[in-house]
């Protein structure tokens, strides 16, 4: 009984394999915003507090790709959220996962930014 529990979790692995990688950045604007404008005039801002967004791309078969994981969408989403105009402290993580990876049947690549939105003044 536990050799076929050990190969029905190899399997399961096979099946389903993934990886990510994180870093870290002060802060992220709008892609609307100038933020040399804005730094350069040393405007105030207001905290609104923690917040996170996630933007996903998928792709059927290796060849059919659809969505869009890159980070201007994670940040706006996360933006979104609050009303603000940029994050500061921010992390991020990108996510690679592949099922039946040998064969590429389904895959998708996620982007995750998380920080502090503020609002400029």
């Amino acid at each position: 009984m536990s050799n076929k529990i050990t190969l029905g979790l190899l399997f399961l692995i096979f099946l389903a394999s993934g990886c990510s990688s994180t870093g870290t950045l002060g802060i992220i604007t709008k892609s609307s915003a100038n933020p040399a404008k804005l730094l350069q005039s040393a405007q105030g801002f207001e905290e609104l507090g923690l917040t996170e967004g996630k933007a996903c791309r998928h792709f059927i078969l290796a060849i059919i790709p659809f969505g869009n994981s890159n980070v201007e969408e994670a940040v706006n989403k996360a933006l979104a959220k609050t009303g603000g105009d940029a994050l500061i402290n921010v992390s991020t993580v990108s996510s690679l996962y592949g099922f039946v990876p040998l064969y590429n049947v389904y895959s998708f690549t996620c982007t995750t930014v998380r920080g502090t939105a503020i609002k400029f003044k």
